[in-house]
């Protein structure tokens, strides 16, 4: 472009200038007092939408069908992207009274069916301060104070999981990108030490192909999931037997590894779960660690559903081990009771980190850490992250360790209890015996010819499910081992009591007795 291209172009003049910041002053907060009116109306009006609509409700669901919900909002929205803006009050009511009126509301005590928590009230204030402040914890001049709190955050954890001075840690989106990332470590520093190869650099070698990670055949699919992603195929994943308990047996690892190495492949991780998805089932930590050294495999847990456990005195003897593992798994939007997303990824040694760091000199140039100046994206593979460790701050201190605590021991307490109501009902089979506070179990009407009907017992299940939710009368999930559907309750709500156990039993035995004529 020319300068006297340049000169065609029309200045922005100091009263154009003023004009363009005045109007575009409210919808942004700052100091001036036309911005402050504006942020707090909305947040006014959206906080009343949000309880008038959705806390209050006293129902998990209203049991509106999918087709219904998309023709009420596409009456109501007509447009996603309007020419013109519509009035703030107006599109907050609206909002509340199609979308939050129609949402699944996870505080209710009989909403059960996934590890889906309901949110504590201090830290949904938290998430005020951490949107409002729109910190990214990449880098130092982009968080500044953010990043010394979350690096005090991970100091605390690594001393709680891990107990040495070289740990550290992340905070992630969850245990998806958590056990990814401990793989990845795993793999990259396996092929470093093992094969003096450089995967960073280099990509991988022809020997990746001969790579293996062993796991509970009831561990999470994202292990599965992150083999793949890091391109070594479903095929990495050798799954190992469980005992009567859904944990992984040890012996039958032994075997896996024996088996694997006479065939010439190469074992270079083995996950431990503690806290399956559908049992809450923990595998034998110090033992599988045992296992981890002495075959010289990296030793992750994924702790995202019982990394809890550590806050209770009762119960946290059930980790023994954990802090043998060489990267763990916890996530916050569980047991902790955050609002999503919150997770983080603990490392033994900090210096595994340098497998994923790069230096990018608009974001982390090298002599910042020459100066000392922290830049946590080089612990990370997210580039743009949440302030997320502010609201489990925020909680910790609003609750203590002792509130924490007494919830957890609650919830496991009220999962004994409700495996014995299931238990004493002649009408139902309860498959586990909860670790945790996850209870499985399906309807099986004793003494009839339908009680060893494999297609009736599952398509029952199924549509128990279904009318629970389309009633709205409680959420329930379904899962399905050996070919058998069964139902599940997922107990992390506090506010749960016996009595809507008891509640959702009945109701269970109605829909099959009066509604089915079963």
């Amino acid at each position: 472009m020319t300068m006297n291209q340049v000169g065609l172009l029309e200045p922005l003049t100091q009263q154009s200038a003023v004009k363009s910041e005045q109007r575009f002053d409210r919808y942004f907060l700052h100091s001036k007092e036309e911005s402050i009116d504006y942020y707090a109306k909305t947040m006014k009006w959206a906080q009343e939408g949000f309880v008038d609509q959705f806390s209050s409700n006293d129902k998990p669901y209203s049991g509106l069908a999918h087709e219904e919900f998309t023709n009420l909002f596409e009456q109501t929205f007509k447009e996603i992207l309007p020419e013109e803006q519509s009035p703030v009050e107006t599109l907050f009511k609206n909002i509340g009274e199609t979308i939050l009126k129609h949402s699944i509301v996870v505080s209710n005590p009989t909403c059960l069916a996934h590890l889906h928590c309901p949110p504590l009230s201090a830290a949904l204030a938290a998430e005020v301060m951490i949107s409002g402040t729109n910190q990214s914890m990449d880098s130092w001049d982009q968080s500044a104070s953010a990043t010394v709190v979350e690096e005090k955050m991970v100091r605390w954890l690594s001393d709680l999981f891990l107990n040495s001075n070289r740990a550290d840690g992340v905070f992630t989106s969850g245990g998806t990108q958590s056990n990814f990332m401990g793989l990845l470590l795993a793999r990259d520093r396996f092929l470093k030490k093992q094969l003096n190869w450089n995967a960073q650099r280099d990509g991988l070698p022809v020997e990746a192909s001969k790579l293996r990670i062993f796991c509970s055949k009831d561990a999470h699919f994202t292990v599965r999931q992150s083999a793949f992603l890091l391109g070594l195929g479903e095929q990495a994943v050798i799954s190992v037997k469980t005992d009567s308990e859904h944990r992984m047996c040890v012996n039958d690892l032994d075997r896996c590894v024996k088996e694997a190495t006479e065939q010439g492949l190469l074992p270079f991780a083995v996950v431990a779960t503690a806290g399956t998805t559908d049992f809450g089932s923990i595998d034998p930590l110090a033992e599988v660690a045992k296992r981890a050294n002495h075959y010289q495999m990296w030793f992750h847990v994924d702790a995202a559903y019982g990394g809890a456990l550590m806050l209770s005195e009762r119960h946290k003897r059930k980790l023994t081990g954990i802090d043998l593992a060489d990267s763990i798994t916890v996530d916050f939007h569980k047991l902790f009771y955050q609002p999503i997303s919150c997770g983080a990824f603990l490392v033994k040694d900090r210096s595994n980190f340098d497998f994923i760091k790069l230096n990018a000199d608009y974001l982390n140039p090298e002599d910042d850490e020459e100066t000392g100046i922290p830049n946590l994206v080089t612990k990370s593979i997210q580039t743009t992250r949440r302030f997320d460790a502010l609201k489990l701050f925020v909680s910790f201190h609003a609750l203590g360790r002792k509130t924490f605590a007494d919830m957890i021991d609650y919830t496991i307490s009220l999962a004994r209890e409700t495996a014995t109501v299931i238990e004493e009902e002649p009408d139902f089979e309860l498959l586990n015996e909860p670790e945790i506070n996850a209870v499985v179990f399906r309807y099986r009407p004793q003494g009839t010819e339908r009680s060893n009907d494999l297609e009736w017992l599952n398509q029952v299940n199924g549509w128990i499910r279904t009318k629970l939710l389309e009633q709205g009368h409680s959420i329930l999930a379904r899962t399905r081992v050996n070919e058998s559907v069964y139902l599940k309750l997922t107990l992390l709500n506090p506010r749960t009591t016996i009595e809507d156990i008891q509640s959702i039993v009945s109701q269970m035995k109605h829909l099959v007795q009066i509604e089915a004529r079963i």
